[in-house]
């Protein structure tokens, strides 16, 4: 039985400025040396491991099942009060879970743990950088136990292909672009929005988080599209890449 391949990216709202503790805050701002980044700090704790709710964790299944159909749904894991899996009408072919965030969490590592088939390939667009990082610390906070290495060897891309670095040849590229930027030279549409990734504690605070998690999966699904159309040219030519 073959496993399927799932894409995964997430959206984190900061903690606010003045719930982070004093020594932290000093700490974050003097580490800081260029003088207009600093100023920005208070505005980028999504950024700092730690400093940051996951809100939601969008999903895409691609691939083929165990009848050798293909695979083409998602799955949005949002905060919020508990809701079982129904069909989620905002974005076609996706699934909606509702719940808080530990839960979100053990869902996550529950999807993305071995299968009888063996272990699921993660991919990702920056997800080595900043995803998988931070889901893993964040459930280290809350207790949840990881179900796996979502930062393993950088140079093979068998259980974990982060887009974002296969497209810069794992680092002998020095410039990065981004998923929008891609997703354009090969004739994806834009997941571009009504809200980008920093806005997102902005939209949590007003409640907009329905928004957030369509947001979150129209990315997903675009990362998903920008994996198929280098599945069989680029992505064999990698230690670990998809064959035949």
């Amino acid at each position: 039985m073959s496993t399927p391949t799932i894409v995964f990216d997430i959206e984190v709202a900061g903690f606010a400025w003045e719930e982070v503790d004093e020594i932290t805050r000093g700490y974050l701002v003097n580490r800081e040396k260029d003088p207009a980044r600093r100023d920005n700090v208070p505005d980028r704790t999504a950024l700092f491991p730690g400093l940051g709710k996951v809100i939601a964790i969008g999903m895409w299944l691609v691939g083929r099942d165990a009848k050798g159909e293909p695979l083409d749904r998602g799955m949005m894991l949002l905060e919020g009060a508990k809701e079982d899996e129904h069909a989620w009408e905002k974005v076609p072919g996706s699934k909606l879970f509702r719940a808080d965030e530990k839960q979100l969490l053990a869902r996550f590592w529950e999807l993305v743990a071995r299968k009888p088939g063996g272990l699921p390939r993660l991919v990702t667009f920056n997800g080595r950088g900043y995803d998988g990082p931070i889901l893993t610390i964040r459930s280290a906070q809350l207790g949840v136990k990881p179900t796996r290495d979502l930062v393993p060897y950088r140079y093979d891309i068998g259980e974990h292909c982060d887009l974002a670095d296969v497209l810069t040849f794992q680092g002998s590229y020095n410039e990065r672009y981004s998923l929008d930027y891609w997703c354009r030279r090969f004739d994806i549409e834009s997941p571009k929005g009504s809200i980008d990734g920093s806005q997102v504690a902005r939209a949590y605070r007003e409640g907009r988080i329905e928004d957030i998690g369509e947001y979150c999966l129209r990315d997903v699904r675009a990362t998903a599209q920008l994996y198929s159309k280098l599945e069989g040219t680029m992505l064999p030519l990698f230690k670990g890449g998809p064959r035949g």
